[in-house]
C-alpha cells in the first residue's frame, strides 16, 4: 500500500518561543537602535594592530555581541565555544549564519578582552540616555553602595608566596634553558614546598621561624639564579631571549617584594602596612579589603549607584580601599556629568554619612538626602520630612538584592580575567550586560500590558 506524501522538512530549525529567545531578540533590537556604539569598539580592536594586513577578523558588531552574551550566560570561552556552534539563536544574536564558522575561545577572548573599560562607560551612557527617552529611568532618585569583588587568586600567606616565587622562576628558567640553551641552575622547587607545607603544619613558633628561615634562603637562592640567567639573556643573539628575558625580570622584581615583606613580618615582627604588601604575584594589583572588621577579601573596591529601575546608573573600580565617607560627594558629582544634574533624591549606605557629606550634597542642589546611619544627623537636616527619609532609606536597601544579582548572575562575584585593566573590563562588561537585560526586560514588560 502506497504511502501518503509527506511535506519536506524545513531547512532551518524553527525559533524557540521561550523567555530568554524573547529577552535576546529585545537586546538585539536595543543595540541596532545605537550603532554608534560599535565606532566605539572598533576603535579599541584596532588599537595597535594594522587593518590591511592578516586574515579578516571578527567585525565590531561580533565582538560586542559575543561580550554581551558572555557575561548574560556567565559562560567560560571553553563553553562559548560549545553554545555559539550548537544553539541558532545565539548564532543569529552574534551575527553568525547558519553555516559560518565559529571562532576559537582563543580568538574571541582576544578579541572580546580588548573593549577597554572606558568604552563600557560610554557604551552604557549610551544606553542610560535610551532609557531616559523610553522612561524608563530619569536618574532623578539614585542609591549608592560599595561592595568588593575578588580577584582570582589563592588566600594568601607569606609561605605560599615564597613558594609561587619558587616554582614560577623555576619553571621560567627551565624553559630559558631548554629554549636559548643557557646555563641549568639547581631546582629548588621540592624542597621549597617541603618548607612551606613545614610552614603550615607547625605547631610552634619556633619550628614555624626556622622553617621560614629556610624557605627565605631558598628563594634567594633562587633570585639569585635568576639573576645570572638574565645576564646569559640579554646577552644571547636570539631576539625572543629578550621576551624570555623581561617575564623573568617581572617575577624577580615581585619575588624580592615578597622575600623583603616575609622578612619584615615574620622574622623582625613588623607590622607591614597593606600599601606596601604583595598579596599575590600574578596579580600584584590586588587590594585587601577588611569589610566591618571582620570579613577580608582580596581584589578591588567597587562603588555603585543605582535607580529606581534597577539599572546601574555609574561605578568606579577604587584604588585602595578608601573610606565610604570620603566617596559621596564624588558619586554625586559623576551623577551630575552623565545627566546634566545630580539626583533630586539621594540614598546612600551608612558608611557614607558624615555631616560634610550632607552639607555638600545639599550644597550641590539634591532636595533630599538619606543616609542608612544617622550617625548624628538629624532628619530634618537631610529630608523634607521623616516619610521621605523613611522611604529613601527603604529604597537603599534595595541595591543590596542588585548587586547580589550582579554577582550571582554576571559573575562580578570574583573576576577571572588577568591584571589591573583586565579587571576594570571584566566590572564594565558584566555590568553594562546586567543593564542590558534589566532594560529589555523593563520594555518587554510595558509592551505586555
Amino acid at each position: 500500500m502506497r504511502q501518503p506524501l509527506q511535506e519536506q522538512l524545513p531547512l532551518a530549525a524553527p525559533g524557540v518561543d521561550h523567555r530568554h529567545t524573547r529577552e535576546l531578540a529585545e537586546i538585539d533590537r536595543i543595540l541596532g537602535l545605537h550603532p554608534d556604539v560599535l565606532d566605539l569598539v572598533l576603535q579599541d580592536l584596532h588599537q595597535g594592530i594594522r587593518s590591511d594586513t592578516g586574515r579578516e577578523g571578527m567585525t565590531a558588531e561580533q565582538v560586542l555581541r559575543v561580550a554581551v552574551l558572555r557575561a548574560l550566560g556567565n559562560f567560560t570561552y571553553e563553553e562559548l565555544t560549545f553554545f555559539l556552534p550548537e544553539s541558532p539563536t545565539y548564532r543569529s544574536f552574534c551575527g553568525y549564519g547558519l553555516f559560518d564558522e565559529i571562532p576559537a575561545k582563543s580568538t574571541l577572548q582576544r578579541n572580546v578582552k580588548r573593549i577597554g573599560a572606558d568604552t563600557w562607560q560610554a557604551i552604557n551612557h549610551v544606553l542610560l540616555g535610551y532609557a531616559r527617552a523610553e522612561r524608563v529611568e530619569d536618574g532623578r532618585t539614585t542609591r549608592t553602595d560599595a561592595t568588593v569583588v575578588e580577584t582570582n587568586i589563592h588566600p594568601p600567606t607569606d609561605s605560599s608566596l615564597l613558594w609561587d616565587s619558587v616554582r614560577v622562576l623555576d619553571r621560567l628558567l627551565k624553559e630559558a634553558h631548554e629554549d636559548f640553551g643557557i646555563e641549568r641552575f639547581p631546582s629548588r622547587r621540592r624542597r621549597a614546598k617541603r618548607r612551606a607545607l613545614d610552614i603550615l603544619n607547625a605547631k610552634k613558633e619556633r619550628k614555624r621561624r626556622k622553617a621560614y628561615r629556610d624557605l627565605l634562603k631558598v628563594s634567594e637562592e633562587t633570585v639569585g639564579y635568576a639573576r645570572s640567567a638574565l645576564a646569559q639573556l640579554h646577552a644571547c643573539p636570539d631576539l625572543m631571549a629578550a621576551f624570555a628575558a623581561a617575564e623573568i625580570e617581572k617575577y624577580v622584581h615581585r619575588a624580592e617584594w615578597v622575600i623583603d615583606q616575609t622578612e619584615r613580618r615574620v622574622l623582625h615582627g613588623e607590622d607591614v602596612p597593606a600599601t606596601e604588601k604583595l598579596f599575590s604575584i600574578f596579580e600584584p594589583h590586588t587590594d585587601i579589603i577588611i569589610k566591618d572588621r571582620r570579613d577580608t577579601h582580596y581584589g578591588h573596591k567597587l562603588t555603585l549607584t543605582g535607580g529606581k529601575s534597577g539599572l546601574v546608573l555609574d561605578w568606579v573600580v577604587e584604588d585602595g580601599n578608601p573610606a565610604d565617607s570620603t566617596l559621596a560627594t564624588r558619586m554625586l558629582e559623576r551623577h551630575k556629568n552623565v545627566y546634566g544634574r545630580v539626583p533630586r533624591q539621594a540614598a546612600f549606605d551608612g558608611g557614607f554619612a558624615s555631616k560634610a557629606n550632607l552639607k555638600e550634597a545639599k550644597d550641590l542642589g539634591v532636595k533630599d538626602v538619606a543616609f542608612s546611619k544617622k550617625r548624628g544627623l538629624e532628619v530634618p537636616d537631610m529630608a523634607r520630612s521623616r516619610a521621605i527619609y523613611k522611604r529613601l532609606r527603604n529604597f537603599r536597601a534595595g541595591i543590596e538584592s542588585w548587586i547580589s544579582y550582579l554577582k550571582r548572575a554576571f559573575g562580578l562575584e570574583r573576576c577571572v580575567w588577568r591584571g589591573e585593566a583586565g579587571f576594570a573590563r571584566y566590572v564594565g562588561s558584566s555590568i553594562v550586560a546586567g543593564n542590558l537585560l534589566t532594560l529589555a526586560r523593563h520594555l518587554l514588560a510595558r509592551a505586555a500590558t
